[in-house]
């Protein structure tokens, strides 16, 4: 165990970096992952982090349960590490996990794309309906919220790490997938509880969620198969994007069932 009790140290501000920074983690070849939950979560999926970093208090709680990760264990003073936390509420406890970025694109199985979403807790639920779903890909094409941020990673809640992840992906790779591409429009299209209820609804496809305000690019919503809407009896305009994809997702999960 190692103790650290400046903001200065050079591990400690690699680590600031991580927690604070949403993009650092492409540059370092790491991720911040903070909290009790989400790091079990991670070991669970066989994830074992690079450092453990631990507030002191929660190293004499409950620090003999976490050692055995890794061997390089970092302890820090409490205010210390409230400094280094994103949250609100410090969790008191975080991995540093190693990352490299993925390229291939399998082009067979069901897959989610998201298009420039740029709310983190948006990206992060729609990750964890994609796990929950049985969707085990996710391309995420430029403008899109950086998928190992801190507060993406918080909002997948552990989803991350069942799922293949591909960043900047282009529309050529997203024309290449060999499964149907669907997408959902407020106005046009079939309602999905009816091409479900039809059976028309593939089970294996490619579900593409698009931009808050602006919706699927054109360039995207012209290599659709189908384009659908979501009934709203309620009268709504329109739906916020994780909602709409947990229907869709859940949709299409049931369409073999």
């Amino acid at each position: 165990m190692q103790l650290i009790t400046s903001r200065d140290n050079p591990q400690f501000k690699a680590w600031r970096r991580l927690a604070q920074d949403s993009t650092a983690y492409r540059k370092a070849g790491q991720f911040w992952l903070e909290g009790d939950h989400l790091c079990r979560a991670a070991a669970e999926r066989g994830v074992r982090p690079l450092q453990l970093v631990l507030a002191e208090s929660f190293w004499l709680e409950q620090g003999p349960q976490w050692t055995g990760f890794t061997d390089k264990v970092f302890v820090v003073p409490d205010p210390l590490f409230a400094s280094l936390s994103g949250l609100e509420s410090p969790a008191r406890m975080g991995f540093v996990v190693s990352w490299a970025a993925e390229k291939q694109v399998l082009p067979d199985v069901a897959t989610v794309v998201l298009d420039r979403l740029q709310d983190a807790g948006n990206v992060g639920a729609i990750l964890r309906c994609a796990s929950a779903f049985g969707y085990r890909q996710i391309l995420a094409l430029k403008g899109t919220a950086a998928l190992w941020s801190p507060k993406v990673l918080r909002a997948g809640m552990g989803a991350h790490f069942g799922l293949k992840l591909v960043e900047s992906v282009t529309d050529a790779e997203v024309a290449a997938l060999q499964v149907p591409v669907l997408t959902t429009h407020v106005h046009q299209g079939p309602f999905l509880h009816e091409m479900l209820r039809r059976g028309d609804l593939p089970s294996l496809c490619a579900w593409v969620f698009g931009h808050e305000g602006q919706g699927v690019s054109d360039s995207l919503a012209a290599m659709a198969k189908h384009q659908v809407r979501i009934a709203q009896p309620g009268g709504e305009e329109s739906l916020n994007v994780a909602t709409a994809a947990a229907i869709c997702l859940h949709a299409s999960a049931t369409a073999v069932l």
